[in-house]
């Protein structure tokens, strides 16, 4: 029987990426939901049908599957499995836990670390000499043991930031009573597998001239995790009383500390308002501390190496670990109110951020006391300033607890955001300036959605004059009847006509809500060739021919259209009236083929003069339309959110790439599945909609990403 085949570890790791990749999102949206059918592949982005991407559960058990054909296909899957991690459900939280940390109980887990240490430096030693002898040779107990030994002792230096009684296996240990045992503070078991290796390389290397030595294997996956988020994690219906609510937490600081510790290569973090009160000091520290920031205050500008004076402070070990330790690239604090996170953000910016308060002489005066400061801080004049360079994309939608200064300190402390969403909070007008003071800040989406301290001066000042809004792609200042737009209608048209985002043609998605928009400031608008979702809500003072004269002259290739509350002919008439105007004023001129006869030989491809597909109606007047008008239908979302929308229209995939598309056949699968969505009546699942009201930052897609959840419902559910 011949032996089966056996691939390069590589190749196996590399099909399994794919694998993973196949449910990540695309970065050119179609604006649509994911609609799953059999379907094959699209050639083309966007594409409604067939879809860009697998659904991220067919993902996982596709490499679920691959993890049981043989221990090759096992070894290459399992990093992609646990890559991206979902916390869903209460107990697979506490599963994980135990997975990544080994649990809660301090004395079991020391012992479970002394036994892997144990268990790596043998298998070191094994692999080791293997690669010196040769596969075919037997090994040599006694030069085992005494590799075994030299192994140890180069763990066991003065230097060695390992503890002693992790180098002893558990059952020569000394027994001792459990409540005289300190609590253990070992090094991460990440740490601890690169230093067995480290030290292995460096005994063979002098000998062998540096002979490559396998890495040791760690059972514990947490070194695999590069996203973690609790999107979906809520314990609504677990008929649980107040007290054990309040009393006992799935979600604790020290249990998110312990799994932060544990996965070194995270980039992507999101936070909910049900496990907020988790959010503590030491959490954020272990968020933000990571890389370059860890070294603080203190360290040297220029070596890459840290500093560390006390090998034996556990305080500079930790700092020593979060410095080896990846840093953040996308932080979501969407709705994180709770007292415990506004309290530690303060104590955090005010340790890291701000810059620390010399004490002062009260009987200096001013110009002894900045002659003081500057010779300090020429003595200074090498230690490096706190900094967070890593981190691209930021959301704290919705934090409304924390105070204007600490919001404004921590934000701008991040010098390369690309993804800024302050939408619902107490942001100022001085974390507009601190933003434009950055040199190197290039933001590409900006969402400022009802921000009621900002003023229209400021966000004008901001978007004309400011490096940092030079290449947005994606701005958001939407704005209702109960927290309008603050901006004039001067202060929108120098927007318009001096504002680079608006004069470089680049925006995709646009929301001007409750802005004071007439014909004369929509006309000095240049043309937006890329724009595809648009926001006109809450504008009662705007015709509706105004609205489509601009998206038929400038805006063409809108697909979405927001008209919550806009138009004296769709608010201050009766329903029926209003859904003869929005066909009259929207629908026939914009959305609808012209005609053309069968009975011609024409081949030429007609095509409507816009590409609107859906517009986003009050709910009184998705009312009044009906269940069903032709292709026409309407799709409600979870929550209050509403939309007319063309089930014959989408992006599909051809032999030439895709394309817009209308008059779909009634049988065929899109638009089958718009209608499914229709009959739901809002029956269907939070990420159901269009044109988000939150913006997408864990993947980075921004305002015109897809998000189900939490996130989900905050994008399409909520009209605010």
């Amino acid at each position: 029987m011949p032996s089966p085949i056996e691939y390069p570890p590589e190749l196996l790791s590399l099909i399994c990426s794919y694998v993973y990749a196949s449910a990540i999102p695309s970065p050119i949206s179609s604006l649509d939901p994911l609609y799953i059918p059999e379907a094959g592949v699209p050639t083309d982005l966007p594409s409604s049908y067939p879809p860009p991407n697998w659904s991220e559960p067919v993902a996982r058990r596709t490499l679920t599957t691959l993890t049981l054909v043989n221990r090759a296909w096992s070894e290459a899957a399992r990093p992609w499995l646990w890559r991206k991690i979902e916390v869903r459900l209460p107990r697979s939280w506490l599963a994980f836990i135990e997975e990544i940390s080994g649990g809660e109980d301090g004395e079991a887990a020391e012992d479970d670390t002394a036994r892997a240490v144990e268990e790596s430096i043998t298998e070191a030693a094994h692999a080791a000499l293997a690669a010196k002898t040769g596969p075919c040779v037997a090994l040599d107990v006694e030069a085992e043991k005494k590799l075994k030994e030299s192994i140890i002792q180069e763990l066991g230096g003065p230097d060695s930031s390992i503890p002693p009684e992790l180098l002893s296996p558990p059952a020569s240990r000394d027994p001792s009573p459990r409540r005289l045992r300190q609590k253990s503070k070992s090094p991460a078991r990440w740490k601890l597998m690169r230093s067995i290796s480290d030290a292995v390389q460096d005994l063979m290397g002098r000998d062998e001239n540096g002979m490559h030595v396998p890495a040791v294997h760690d059972r514990r996956p947490g070194r695999f995790v590069h996203h973690l988020d609790f999107n979906h994690f809520r314990t609504i219906g677990m008929r649980r009383l107040v007290g054990e609510s309040l009393s006992y937490r799935f979600v604790t600081g020290e249990r998110l500390e312990a799994v932060l510790k544990e996965t070194p290569n995270l980039t992507a973090f999101g936070a909910t308002e049900y496990m907020d009160g988790a959010l503590t000091l030491p959490v954020l520290k272990e968020l933000l501390l990571r890389g370059a920031p860890s070294r603080g205050r203190g360290q040297p500008v220029r070596g890459r190496g840290f500093v560390m004076d006390d090998p034996n402070d556990w305080e500079a070990e930790d700092i020593a670990r979060r410095h080896e330790c990846k840093e953040l690239e996308a932080i979501d604090f969407t709705g994180c109110v709770s007292v415990v996170f506004v309290n530690a953000l303060t104590e955090f910016v005010n340790a890291h951020v701000l810059p620390p308060v010399s004490e002062l002489d009260p009987n200096e005066d001013e110009d002894d006391r900045s002659h003081r400061r500057s010779r300090s801080a020429r003595l200074r004049f090498t230690e490096e300033p706190m900094a967070f360079p890593g981190l691209q994309r930021l959301s704290l939608r919705g934090a409304k607890s924390v105070p204007p200064q600490i919001l404004n300190s921590f934000v701008t402390a991040f010098p390369s955001l690309t993804h800024l969403d302050l939408s619902s909070t107490r942001a100022s007008p001085d974390i507009l300036d601190g933003l434009a003071a950055s040199p190197s800040l290039r933001l590409q989406t900006l969402s400022l959605a009802r921000c009621v301290r900002l003023t229209g001066s400021s966000i004008r000042k901001f978007l004309v004059s400011a490096p940092a809004a030079r290449y947005i792609t994606e701005l958001n200042l939407y704005g209702d009847n109960t927290f309008p737009n603050p901006m004039s209608v001067e202060e929108f048209h120098d927007v318009f006509t001096m504002a680079p985002c608006f004069t470089s043609g680049g925006l995709v998605y646009l929301d001007i809500s409750s802005a004071p928009l007439d014909q004369g400031l929509l006309d000095a608008m240049p043309v937006q060739t890329n724009l595809r979702s648009l926001g006109l809500s809450f504008i009662p003072g705007l015709p509706l021919k105004v609205v489509s004269e601009f998206i038929r002259n400038k805006a063409g290739q809108v697909e979405v259209l927001t008209l919550v509350g806009t138009s004296p002919e769709l608010v201050r008439v009766q329903p029926r009236q209003a859904s003869v105007a929005l066909y009259a004023q929207i629908i026939r001129p914009l959305c609808t083929l012209p005609f053309k006869s069968r009975l011609t030989s024409d081949v030429a491809v007609a095509k409507t003069p816009t590409r609107l597909r859906v517009i986003e109606l009050a709910t009184p007047l998705l009312s009044a339309l009906g269940a069903s008008a032709g292709q026409w239908r309407i799709v409600r979302s979870k929550g209050g959110r509403g939309w007319w929308v063309d089930t014959a229209s989408g992006w599909m995939a051809g032999p030439g790439g895709a394309s817009l598309q209308r008059d779909l056949d009634k049988d065929h699968p899109w638009r089958q599945a718009l209608e499914m969505l229709a009959d739901a009546n809002g029956n269907v699942s939070s990420g159901v909609g269009w044109h988000a009201r939150k913006m997408e930052v864990l993947h980075g897609h921004g305002l015109l990403g897809r998000e189900d959840g939490l996130y989900g419902a905050v994008s399409f559910a909520y009209q605010g």
